[in-house]
């Protein structure tokens, strides 16, 4: 077999073809990458890939009593009457049923990129009045309209609630969860795809989920080393362009390619993260503790009452009293100092912590100290 003869053979295969076999060489080149390694996939998103937000407004109904208290949920009743209007039941202007077994609700659910008409969707619903408990009720037919005000999804099912409340005659009660909201698993149908602009372009964008320039830099970089020199250039900390097919059907396999393509990430900024209500504290990897010493006691006070009883001597003609005595020590704990040497990791900072016991309280209040002075070489973040 000559080299003329392949290079004919070339020349004579279907374009779409040869790009199909290179793709494929390409793929199973990179699935031999280093177990440490990322995938694009995981670290970035295409642009124009994304989901939308859609809300709707309806009625649940065959409640058990626990729906909306008309008389201070107007729209309640409004709601009603427009839809009994518009299946030919008319009910007079001047009289407002009390509708015990009907809530006013909220419908929310998000349509993810490429969806088709027919596909389904969960939804969420939600009390918008003083409903009790939306347990055993039925969404009747909802459209879910977009941000523009289109309609791509209709929704009716009935709902699933894993929260109830009980109550007594005096007054008593109980509630577990939340019963005013509940769920529909594939309560709705999407009536319209949602616009992309994934085909019609010369490049896709890929978007960093944290923008890191290194991180941007090295996915540019595996970029052009599996497809070719110029492929791929970052705009910035968080996008990275790349050139990319017209062709939708060899756009889809291309982007496969890319996303499977892995590298090492770009190691994430110093941090100390302290959540003040939970007393949460997470040190990162690169945090670093320059010379200083820390010096962090616990004054404790201990208050006891002893009452006695005084008793008067026989014959005295006195009376048997008690005499309050209170007792009153003050303590404080000892060898709560610690040395940090210049450039402390984070394994030494834990360990010298818990060599003096200090709790999550203590911890904050360290860390923040040794920001003060200067010591931290990370950013405390606070939540």
């Amino acid at each position: 077999m000559t080299m003329e003869y392949l290079c004919r053979v070339h020349r004579e295969l279907n374009p779409r073809l040869v790009m199909r076999y290179w793709i494929y060489l390409i793929s199973l080149l990179f699935t031999l990458s280093s177990a440490h390694a990322e995938r694009i996939k995981d670290l970035a998103t295409i642009a124009g890939v994304r989901t939308n937000q859609l809300v709707g407004y309806g009625l649940v109904v065959g409640l058990d009593g626990s729906g909306d208290q008309t008389s201070q949920a107007p729209f309640t009743i409004q709601s009603m009457k427009s839809m009994l209007a518009q299946l030919g039941v008319v009910v007079p202007a001047n009289v407002n049923p009390q509708l015990k077994n009907v809530a006013a609700v909220a419908v929310n659910a998000e349509l993810p990129p490429f969806a088709k008409p027919g596909q389904t969707l969960d939804i969420t619903v939600s009390s918008l009045a003083n409903a009790k408990s939306l347990r055993g009720g039925t969404l009747l037919m909802t459209p879910l309209k977009g941000a523009n005000g289109e309609v791509y999804a209709i929704a009716q099912g009935s709902l699933v609630v894993g929260g109830f409340g009980a109550a007594g005659s005096d007054g008593s009660k109980i509630t577990v969860n939340i019963p005013s909201a509940g769920r529909i698993p594939s309560g709705a149908t999407v009536e319209r795809s949602a616009p992309t602009t994934l085909g019609g372009e010369d490049v896709v964008v890929l978007n960093l989920h944290e923008q890191d320039f290194t991180t941007a830099k090295r996915v540019a970089d595996a970029i052009n080393d599996a497809i070719g020199i110029g492929s791929a250039r970052p705009l910035d900390a968080g996008s990275i362009v790349v050139q990319a097919p017209r062709d939708m059907d060899q756009r889809v396999s291309y982007i496969s390619v890319l996303e499977n393509l892995t590298l090492e990430p770009g190691e994430a900024a110093a941090k100390v993260i302290i959540n003040s209500r939970t007393g949460t504290v997470v040190i990162g990897e690169h945090v670093r503790v320059t010379a200083a010493a820390v010096s962090h006691g616990n004054l404790t006070v201990t208050i006891t009452e002893k009452p006695t009883v005084s008793q008067p001597a026989p014959f005295s003609g006195g009376n048997t009293v008690v005499v309050p005595a209170t007792d009153i020590k003050a303590t404080q704990e000892t060898n709560r100092m610690f040395l940090f040497e210049p450039g402390v990791t984070l394994d030494k900072i834990v360990r010298a912590v818990n060599q003096v016991g200090a709790a999550p309280g203590d911890l904050v209040a360290i860390l923040e100290a040794l920001r003060e002075a200067g010591a931290l070489r990370a950013e405390l973040i606070v939540l």
